[in-house]
């Protein structure tokens, strides 16, 4: 770590002939924050529980490497930002050093990278018994590679778990031997990965970074050795081929085909997706909050808000008409009011997650009691991270009742919590995890805090990363050696749109949630004070997914843990977006759903699928039915008054895009 900090070894050299660093006067204790740093210049993040945890109550902090600051008086308010330091040149080396590295590591820190492939070889090499038993692991599973019976077995292509190798093609020597032999070696590293003493986060990336390098060796991604695409090539007389080598050039240069131009324009925001018609009736630096109108007569009175997270764009629940949930929503009789989050930009780059908490839920929620006619609950809904940050309102809320909470004490009461693909507790929290250690934030600040944010580009490279087989791998197969474009739909147009996050907010939910998970322990702060989310008594509604790697459903279902409070749990087929994003009528779908009492048992989340009632078809209705049943009788609708509308849906800040 010290070879990659060159900045160290010349404020150590520069130290020892100064002498050591006296602490600031005046201020009592010392400790090592993280240190934001912007155009030039470095400031201290406020300790809001979000950054540094107190390591007498056994949480990790986020090790700086910086020169000793000083930490506030206790008596100090956590949301007062001590005065900004000016970088010094050495620290600024150091950044710059880091971040032109990123672009090669594809912004994963080589450090981690680098202690994760020690440990693996450190423990393996005084193994000597582990080492036997991979030999002997190896010539075995070379001796299968190289059996007669690898050489023709259509059938067992066939019913390959990998859906590259299914064609039967593979069945069919030579092909067969080299589908083998690379199960076979995936077979071997999966094994081969995991030797005894070393730390569980080092084993998971040493297996997962083995799974990459085999995803790029693999023999479908080549021309010479997948069948299928010479096959094609024989087929088309190499059309399509040339066709593939044109989607290529068109990638690299950034140049798009006349054919890629026609599918960009396909969707577009309010035209094509996010067309439920409503007004933006509130916005400030942040957020829009957008009512959309009534599609009935008759409503509930209470509303139903929807915090999206800040990771996305919001039409992701109002696509297309036929899959929008807003508009399912608003044709049961629901008034629905949506969050609407702005795109941030370098000057955005001190943005906290108090701020995101302040401006994002609070804000708004007193807003949509200013709006109503009459005084009424809300039922509360956030979606992955907006979920979560929902979670720590609502707790911060039912703790401190009347006395408001960061000043605003007139919002109205929530009646119900829905949380769709939200974690809380993030001890388990999938494949992302893989990436949140010291050593990988540490490198992530260096990038976002010498441009400010990080970039959609950059969050979608991690995605890719993580499902490089299925996004990358597979995808550009098909596209540069079969010429086979992807048909674009409302979901991938959505998921193409993306949004950034700013420095200092990034930094601060990664390190409070995923790294010291201060929600699950009590220890994340509001207004000064830890939030407990066995704080919550009203009732809960949760959506987890099978097959999400982003939030996965044990994680989600973590919360029967953390409240008393009555839980409703569903757990739907499909993914982190599709599994969400389940109209009535979509095909192949399906769910399971049991509810929990106040106070209920805990029940383990295998028992619960074992005993929770299966249904056929989407989970909305249930939802629905769900929410009517904890509202009021239906009143007639009203018009939002003309003096609050400030544009149509799906207003201004959706539309905000950067090149990137």
């Amino acid at each position: 770590m010290l070879g990659a900090s060159p900045g160290v070894v010349l404020r150590w050299i520069k130290r020892a002939r100064t002498g050591p660093r006296q602490p600031s006067p005046g201020v009592r204790g010392e400790t090592r924050p993280f240190l934001t740093r912007i155009n030039g210049t470095m400031s201290t993040a406020f300790d809001n529980g979000t950054n540094l945890i107190d390591k007498t109550r056994g949480k990790r902090a986020c090790k700086a490497r910086f020169p000793i600051m000083t930490r506030p008086h206790p008596k100090t308010s956590n949301h007062t930002s001590p005065p900004r330091v000016e970088e010094t040149p050495t620290q600024r080396l150091d950044r710059l050093v880091h971040a032109a590295a990123a672009p090669v590591t594809g912004s994963l820190s080589p450090i981690s990278m680098a202690l994760a492939m020690a440990d693996w070889a450190w423990h393996l090499g005084v193994s000597p018994g582990r080492q036997m038993e991979l030999a002997a692991l190896a010539t075995q599973l070379a001796r299968d590679t190289l059996s007669p019976e690898s050489t023709e077995n259509i059938e067992q292509a066939a019913i390959d778990d990998d859906p590259r190798f299914r064609h039967e093609a593979w069945g069919r020597w030579p092909f067969s031997q080299l589908r083998t032999g690379f199960r076979n070696t995936e077979a071997f590293w999966r094994e081969a990965s995991q030797v005894p003493g070393m730390t569980a986060h080092h084993a998971d990336l040493t297996r997962f970074f083995a799974r990459q390098w085999l995803g790029v060796m693999a023999p479908a991604n080549w021309l010479a050795t997948n069948p299928v695409v010479l096959q094609d090539v024989a087929e088309s007389g190499g059309a399509h081929l040339v066709k593939g080598l044109r989607n290529w050039m068109a990638d690299t240069s950034g140049v798009p085909t006349a054919e890629d131009l026609a599918q960009q324009d396909r969707f577009k925001v309010g035209r094509d997706v996010a067309v439920t018609p409503g007004k933006v009736v509130h916005r400030n630096r942040l957020v829009e909050l957008i009512r959309y109108d009534a599609q009935t007569a008759t409503v509930h009175p209470e509303p139903v808000f929807i915090i999206p997270s800040w990771i996305m764009k919001f039409y992701i629940l109002d696509l297309s008409p036929q899959n929008s949930m807003v508009r399912y929503l608003v044709e049961q009789g629901h008034t629905v009011y949506m969050l609407s989050w702005r795109n941030p930009d370098a000057s955005d780059h001190n943005l906290t997650m108090d701020d995101y908490l302040k401006l994002g839920v609070l804000d708004t929620l007193q807003a949509i009691g200013h709006l109503q006619d009459k005084p009424h609950p809300v039922h509360a809904m956030g979606y992955c991270l907006g979920g979560t940050l929902l979670a720590i309102a609502a707790a911060a809320l039912a703790k401190a009742g009347r006395r408001g909470v960061m000043g605003y004490t007139g919002p109205p009461p929530l009646k119900t919590l829905t949380l769709l693909a939200a974690q809380t507790d993030f001890s388990e929290p999938g494949e992302l995890g893989l990436f949140i250690d010291e050593s990988q934030i540490g490198f992530l600040d260096n990038i976002t805090l010498g441009q400010g944010y990080l970039s959609g580009k950059q969050m979608a490279g991690s995605f890719q990363f993580l499902h490089s087989r299925d996004l990358v791998w597979t995808r550009r197969m098909r596209e540069y050696l079969m010429g086979e474009r992807e048909q674009p739909n409302d979901l991938m147009a959505w998921n193409a749109d993306t949004t950034r996050m700013p420095a200092r907010m990034h930094h601060e939910y990664l390190t409070s949630l995923y790294l010291n998970n201060a929600l699950a322990t009590s220890s994340y702060r509001v207004d000064g004070r830890a939030v407990s989310l066995a704080d919550l008594r009203l009732p809960i509604f949760m959506v987890g997914t099978e097959r999400d790697h982003i939030s996965p459903w044990r994680s989600v279902y973590k919360l029967h843990h953390l409240c008393d409070a009555e839980m409703t749990f569903v757990l739907t087929s499909g993914g982190h977006n599709a599994g969400i994003i389940s109209e009535p009528g979509h095909a192949h779908r399906s769910y399971r759903m049991a509810a929990r009492p106040a106070h209920g048992p805990w029940i383990e989340p295998e028992e619960w699928m074992m005993h929770a009632t299966p249904h056929e078809g989407s989970w909305w209705p249930a939802w629905h039915q769900w929410l009517a049943a904890k509202s009021s009788r239906k009143q007639a609708a009203r018009p939002v008054g003309a003096h609050a509308v400030l544009g149509d849906a799906p207003g201004e800040y959706v539309l905000q895009r950067y090149a990137e």
